[in-house]
């Protein structure tokens, strides 16, 4: 039998060549590069800038080197803010394909080591399908990232579904995660964007995709929540109740909670207890190993986080390392 990998799913990655097209192309999108930082270039738009990007964002020696000595076998890697919805639809395209393409490269030098989640302009739902449809050709492509909302659309839009259905007759998972935040000016401070702002956003999507019935329409489609699920998980009983009480909620056939197990979820809690509850809440073999690498809200060793969690027995220590990831990317 193949020994254990232990697959992080929550990997983020910017290749040299997306960066170096958002720097050229960008500006007339409101998107840019920032170099006057010297720990790394950083990347936003309309002024809100990244952390500086490390070398471990786009230097494989070093994210091989960071891996290997904290235990990860395999990156699942994803681009993350600012993505490509702020650009017009063509550049936003030529962006997902830089990353998608550096995603095929990193896997394609280390083919046992890469993977990638394909990024596509949502802002353009045709142009999305174009990108999907070429990047499930790139070696190594194992599913799709995208933002908990775009521009302003919630995931259920209906634009969104000639994209969804496309996703779920490949088999594949689609990889959330927040780029822009509810009431961002009101958590500008102590960096509650991320803090508070991004477990929210988990929640809000995890709510358009079950009450606005996504996931009824697209009984075969999976997504996988960031950061544990954000809030979602401790909001459970009161979208239950709620859908058992208000007339709004009630096109709703099933109650929430049965919507539980459509979702993966991510590691990254920073508190054991809150990963328990998670566990009991909706099964070990929906939980999968996340890094959020490598931001400073990130775990160096996430793999020591889960070997370190007490209660957790081999069989299901294994699924959540790996076991869990490799079904889900179709290892």
């Amino acid at each position: 039998m193949a020994a254990q990998k232990n697959i992080d799913i929550h990997a983020h990655f910017f290749p040299q060549a997306f960066i170096d097209l958002m720097e050229s192309e960008g500006g007339a999108d409101g998107g840019g590069v920032d170099r006057t930082d010297p720990r790394g270039p950083r990347v936003g738009v309309g002024g809100q800038l990244s952390a500086p990007l490390e070398p471990r964002f786009h230097d494989l020696s070093a994210r091989l080197a960071s891996m290997d000595a904290t235990g990860v076998d395999i990156q699942a890697l994803s681009l993350t803010t600012p993505m490509v919805y702020w650009a017009a639809p063509e550049l936003g395209r030529r962006l997902s394909a830089a990353f998608n393409d550096g995603c095929a490269e990193y896997h394609t030098a280390h083919p046992e080591r890469f993977l990638g989640l394909a990024m596509l302009p949502m802002q353009s739902p045709e142009h999305a399908i174009r990108e999907l449809e070429r990047a499930a050709t790139l070696p190594g492509m194992r599913g799709v990232y995208m933002a908990t909302q775009v521009e302003g659309k919630e995931l259920s839009d209906p634009d969104f579904y000639p994209v969804y259905e496309r996703i779920e007759a490949m088999g594949w998972t689609i990889f959330l995660h927040p780029v822009k935040v509810v009431d961002p000016q009101r958590l500008a401070r102590f960096h509650l964007r991320n803090l508070i702002g991004n477990p929210t956003e988990s929640a809000i999507a995890a709510a358009y995709l079950i009450f606005d019935r996504v996931l009824d329409r697209f009984p075969k489609l999976t997504f996988c929540l960031p950061h544990a699920g954000g809030s979602f998980p401790y909001l459970i009983g009161r979208f239950t109740h709620g859908w058992s009480v208000r007339p709004e909620c009630r096109e709703l056939q099933n109650p929430p909670d049965s919507y539980l197990r459509r979702f993966y979820y991510d590691t990254i809690t920073h508190a054991h207890p809150a990963l328990t509850y998670l566990i009991d809440l909706v099964g070990a073999d929906r939980v999968v190993l996340g890094s959020d690498f490598c931001f400073d809200m990130s775990y160096e060793e996430p793999v020591r986080f889960v070997q370190e969690h007490a209660g957790l027995d081999a069989a299901d220590q294994d699924l959540i390392l790996g076991g869990n990831a490799a079904r889900l990317l179709g290892l």
